[in-house]
């Protein structure tokens, strides 16, 4: 069974999006998670998948 986030599913989903529409604005897309991992104050693995 799965663990439960402590992140909403919106908030991921959210974060999701954003990676996507900021990623030509970065050299890479981990680094495009990091900036927005960093602005919503969450971590990374929420929507990374680690």
């Amino acid at each position: 069974m799965a663990r439960a986030s402590r992140y909403p599913l919106e908030l991921r989903r959210r974060a999701v999006r954003m990676v996507a529409e900021v990623r030509d604005d970065h050299p890479n897309e981990t680094v495009a998670l990091q900036a927005v991992t960093e602005k919503l104050g969450i971590g990374s693995a929420c929507i990374s998948g680690s």
